[in-house]
């Protein structure tokens, strides 16, 4: 469906014509094909959130549906990679890799199951998943060097209906992934911080919250912990960062979503909600993940966040048990924080640290 502009306002563009839009579908706009998200509707009338630079827009612009809410690409070759916001640029579409499938022409599978496995690092296989909503029988197999959008199988459902699976997916980036069961942290997360190990202990699928004022080193705590913290994945989410601050991001093992601080706020945003989908794309493969947001204004966008933590059952017949632990930094506390995370690092001058942790298993069960 397309229509047009009729007026702009900074980041954001109200256009008409649009009348069988949804609220979050993305949309590209004007010449330079901008992404945009419905955010309201009014008849025929939408008001978009434009995530790019709005100058050289204006009356008369078209505005292009594309029939999806705003996603996230997930697949191989999210790892070491740098994202912006949205999750651009897309993924490496010329790139090969070797398709191991661990299913035959036949077999009944479901939402969740693996269907096949990309060595995606030296450390880490990717586990490629029947998407979320799909349920079938084998009816294609294809193994060996693929491309990220060429198919690897197909699932043929009760109707006679063929899903192509590819290595990538799309998930809504505001939507949180399905599990079967969640369940309270367990074990501890050894951050490689021995003060914070030993007084101010996380667990993995816990949540945490780093404060101090600028200056106090909580990028630098934070890519510390990136690089040495034991789970298997982490996801860096920069909101609002310095070039001098990106380059110093860890890259092993490592996804970054990053938001320069030249951007509008409402990337700074969208950056953590495609930070959570990626964490969570890794952690229905049973991986153990640590989902890290610098920095982190608190409100309902950290609600959101730290609601995300947790230890779940994955879909899929193998009973597979992923975890996510959401660590976010603030600039200073407040209660709102308190009631949101278990365990508190408090950052001051000299390198001081002091804090809390608990972990009483009715606060674990409100998780």
């Amino acid at each position: 469906m397309r229509g047009e502009i009729v007026k702009v306002s900074g980041p954001l563009v109200v256009a008409a014509g649009l009348g069988e839009a949804r609220l979050g579908e993305a949309a590209l706009i004007g010449k330079k094909r901008l992404v945009g998200e419905i955010l309201d509707m009014a008849g025929d009338t939408a008001t978009l959130q434009v995530y790019g630079e709005t100058a050289g827009l204006g009356p008369g612009a078209e505005v292009v549906l594309t029939g999806a809410l705003l996603s996230a690409e997930l697949g191989p070759g999210l790892i070491a990679s740098l994202f912006d916001g949205i999750g651009r640029p897309v993924l490496d579409r010329e790139r090969r890799w070797a398709f191991s499938p661990t299913v035959t022409v036949g077999r009944k599978v479901g939402a969740g199951d693996v269907v096949g496995t990309v060595q995606e690092t030296d450390a880490l296989l990717h586990k490629i998943m029947v998407p979320p909503g799909v349920q079938g029988t084998v009816a294609e197999v294809h193994s060996g060097e693929r491309t990220v959008a060429e198919t690897v199988v197909i699932v043929r459902d009760q109707d006679g209906v063929d899903h192509k699976i590819t290595l990538i997916q799309r998930w809504p980036i505001r939507l949180g992934r399905p599990y079967h069961v969640r369940t309270a942290p367990t074990g501890l997360l050894h951050t490689g911080q021995e003060r914070v190990d030993a007084l101010f202990p996380l667990r993995k699928g816990g949540t945490a919250a780093v404060a101090g004022p600028s200056g106090s080193g909580k990028t630098k705590f934070l890519c510390a912990l990136a690089e040495k913290a034991d789970v298997d994945v982490v996801v860096y989410i920069g909101c609002g960062m310095r070039g001098n601050e990106i380059a110093a991001l860890p890259t092993e093992r490592t996804v970054r979503v990053v938001s320069t601080a030249d951007m509008p706020p409402a990337m700074r945003e969208a950056s953590v909600y495609t930070g959570l989908a990626i964490a969570e794309y890794y952690r229905d493969m049973g991986y153990e993940v640590a989902v890290i947001a610098d920095t982190l204004d608190f409100g309902d966008l950290a609600a959101r966040f730290y609601g995300r933590a947790g230890v779940v059952q994955c879909l899929g017949a193998e009973g597979r048990r992923g975890s996510l632990a959401a660590i976010g930094a603030v600039s200073s506390p407040c209660p709102a924080m308190m009631r949101l995370v278990r365990a508190f690092w408090k950052l001051g001058a000299g390198a001081d640290l002091e804090g809390r942790s608990f972990y009483a298993d009715s606060q674990e069960g409100e998780q």
